[in-house]
């Protein structure tokens, strides 16, 4: 006879332990307990031995459910027990603290000196001045849309795009209540403008290639329904999203089961079907079709401006969209530039990690083609992706961008704790779920509060460091001022680090002299998102 496996025991003492129970049952009344307890622990094993779907668990029955349980609590140990207060995942101990305590309004300050290790290759930093300066206002805007009918002076922070059925209608409501309160814009995301946009915040309508709130019943754009929410005095400006940093080039589908009647009217679809974002947009095909698609909501909308957001892929599709804009004499009013880190949006992981370029990179790019095609001054920039301290708002302001929006940052301001639960209905802080008993528990008012103070505060600590640097607003921030470790030791300014355009210079055959724009700015085409004959050439054939 064999010997029962010690991977069994466990199984094994369960029955001994009812026969027990069922014995003492006999004595003694309390041994119902003992019962109850092995009689779940028995049915619990022979369902481990009996089921063919995991493996683990027939080889080790019930034991395998610790492995399960530990499992599934594993980032949660990690977070609170494991990590140091410096490691992004994605967000640090620390970043997550410092908008807590913003949020909060209590101090923000630390004592004993940088957790930091500043030898370290890629640390960063950026430079005071013997002359600092004093600013008297710390409410930073620029102006988008100036030659426009309706132009915008927009908030150097602002919320970027988080759809309702993304956050629940508690989480919306307070963000967009924060956002009247601090005076600065809140970004619908595609998902239309719900009535939990409407408390007096201004809002960046974003139309994604779904339509929702202006969409045909066919799937297509719909000119009237979007006159009538566009021309709303909430709305300020239109975002055309094409596509955003967590999952680029990928649509989606809304199961019919979510599509609640709430969802069903804010959206335009019918409730209880299903509804498909396609990966692309129906209502133009090329870059010159874009450019004429932006003129056409600007005219609907009663002459609001007019944005793209972009995660950077394709260096000649971009470039197409830039000379579209050349050849047709207008442009978008902004440029939203989301950086490939990801987001709030779930999306496949290989998506996040590894699709579309990231913030730095597409930043730079997006600034300088315009610098060199002669576009800068007629177009505003506003950058997204894993931006949370002021330090943050500079350095990406110091590589092009005008102003910042940020998703997750406000997230954590509305009492977020980083579960990664978005995407499964549990969100344990009622932000990212539409669970009425969890998102019901999120307070609208007190929550509004804290969301108008992480942006005060932060703007705040933008003036400070502004002030450190001798500089009177964000504007005047640019590359010579951000310093960056590299691995060899040696310390350099992003000015001597990027490969810069001088304004117009591609106009002027100065593409040569850059590497990426020689490659690929003569042979785009404002008729075509279509890569190159020579790129098109390798698709068919390994040999380079």
């Amino acid at each position: 006879m064999s010997v029962l496996p010690v991977r069994f025991t466990t199984y094994a003492l369960s029955i001994a332990g009812l026969i027990l129970s069922l014995i003492g049952l006999a004595f003694d009344g309390l041994w119902w307990i003992g019962v109850v307890i092995f009689a779940a622990l028995v049915v619990l094993g022979t369902h481990d031995l009996r089921q063919r779907r995991r493996t683990v668990s027939r080889n080790y029955p019930i034991l395998a459910h610790m492995r399960y349980l530990l499992e599934s609590i594993g980032p949660e140990f990690r977070q609170y027990f494991i990590e140091s207060d410096t490691d992004q995942v994605p967000f640090s101990r620390e970043q997550r603290s410092l908008v807590y305590r913003r949020a909060q309004n209590t101090v923000d300050k630390k004592p004993f000196g940088s957790l930091h290790n500043m030898n370290a290759p890629g640390y960063e930093w950026m430079s005071p001045s013997m002359a600092p300066t004093h600013i008297g206002d710390q409410d930073f805007r620029i102006v988008v849309g100036q030659n426009r009918a309706q132009p915008y002076s927009v908030s150097a922070v602002n919320i970027s795009a988080m759809s309702f059925g993304a956050l629940s209608p508690n989480a919306l409501s307070a963000l967009n209540e924060g956002a009247r309160m601090g005076g600065f814009y809140h970004t619908t995301g595609e998902g239309s403008i719900s009535p939990y946009h409407l408390r007096g915040g201004d809002l960046v309508w974003q139309l994604g290639s779904g339509y929702f709130g202006c969409r045909r019943d066919d799937g297509g754009f719909d000119p009237e329904k979007f006159r009538r929410n566009a021309q709303r005095e909430e709305v300020k400006m239109i975002e055309i999203k094409l596509s955003q940093g967590a999952k680029p080039g990928h649509g989606g589908i809304l199961p019919a089961a979510k599509v609640t009647a709430e969802i069903a009217s804010t959206r335009g679809v019918p409730e209880g079907q299903d509804v498909v974002s396609p990966s692309s947009h129906s209502a133009f095909s090329t870059p010159r079709e874009l450019i004429s698609f932006i003129q056409t909501l600007r005219e609907l909308s009663g002459g609001k401006p007019v944005g793209i957001k972009l995660a950077v892929g394709h260096p000649w599709e971009w470039f197409a969209m830039v000379k579209a804009m050349r050849e047709e004499n207008d442009h978008p009013d902004y440029i939203i530039v989301d950086g490939g880190q990801g987001g709030t949006g779930a999306a496949p992981l290989e998506f996040i990690n590894r699709l579309g370029m990231p913030l730095d990179d597409a930043l730079n790019l997006v600034h300088n083609t315009l610098v060199g095609a002669g576009l800068r001054e007629d177009i505003r920039i506003g950058a997204s992706g894993k931006i949370i301290s002021a330090f943050d708002i500079c350095r990406t302001m110091a590589l092009g961008a005008d102003w910042v929006n940020m998703a997750r940052g406000f997230m954590f301001s509305l009492g977020c704790i980083q579960a990664q639960s978005c995407h499964n209905d549990r969100c344990p802080s009622g932000v990212a779920t539409q669970d009425p008993l969890r998102g019901g528990r999120l307070d609208i008012d007190d929550k509004a509060i804290r969301v108008r103070n992480f942006h005060s505060n932060t703007l705040h600590a933008l003036r400070e460091l502004l002030e450190a640097a001798g500089l009177q607003h964000p504007g005047e921030l640019g590359p010579e001022h951000i310093i960056r470790r590299l691995d060899n030791g040696s310390a350099r300014p992003y000015i001597s680090l990027l490969d810069t355009l001088k304004p117009s210079e591609l106009l002027e055959g100065g593409a040569v002299d850059h590497p990426l724009y020689r490659e690929f700015w003569d042979v785009s085409d404002a008729d075509s998102f279509a890569a190159p004959e020579a790129i098109a050439r390798l698709r068919s054939s390994k040999l380079v």
